[in-house]
């Protein structure tokens, strides 16, 4: 039957189906791609034309939440130290008090009573060998003992 509206032949009846192993084609796609990604566009574009100083009336700022404060304090103290003085200066005095032992004899038996016997002279230590200006005092000599020859090279009080 014809189309009463218009003057062109009536299409097959049933309709032929298109292929379904046919892509559709680029320019179909592009159809609905395109508009969505304008749409897209226009929205973010109006987002972000927005004033950022403007302030809404039910935003509400943000209270400050207390923080704990770090305090760092550093103490120095600076001891001013003097000059050390030089040490003073201490000289010991040593007093030594000779002994000196002298046997005495008859005068008879000394015939001609002048020097003692050699032999009687004793010093303890060489600071009274020393105090008496018998040092050094060689072998063989009044006041010499061996306590006194330390190196027993026969001379006595010698350093």
């Amino acid at each position: 039957m014809a189309n009463p509206y218009n003057n062109q032949p009536a299409p097959p009846w049933p309709p032929t189906p298109t292929p379904a192993s046919r892509p559709a084609p680029k320019w179909a796609r592009k159809r609905y791609v395109l508009p969505a990604l304008a749409l897209a566009l226009f929205l973010g574009v109006g987002i972000g034309s927005g004033d950022p100083d403007k302030t809404t009336s039910d935003a509400k700022p943000a209270a400050a939440k207390p923080q704990p404060t770090v305090t760092v304090t550093a103490t120095t103290t600076a001891t001013a130290t003097a000059e050390p003085e030089p040490a003073a200066t201490v000289t010991a005095t040593k007093t030594v008090k000779v002994t000196r032992t002298v046997t005495a004899q008859a005068e008879a038996d000394t015939g001609s009573g002048s020097d003692p016997d050699p032999d009687s002279v004793y010093y303890a230590n060489c600071s009274e060998a020393r105090a008496a200006g018998a040092a050094p005092i060689h072998r063989g000599e009044p006041g010499y003992a061996s306590h006194l020859d330390r190196d027993n090279d026969g001379v006595a009080c010698d350093s």
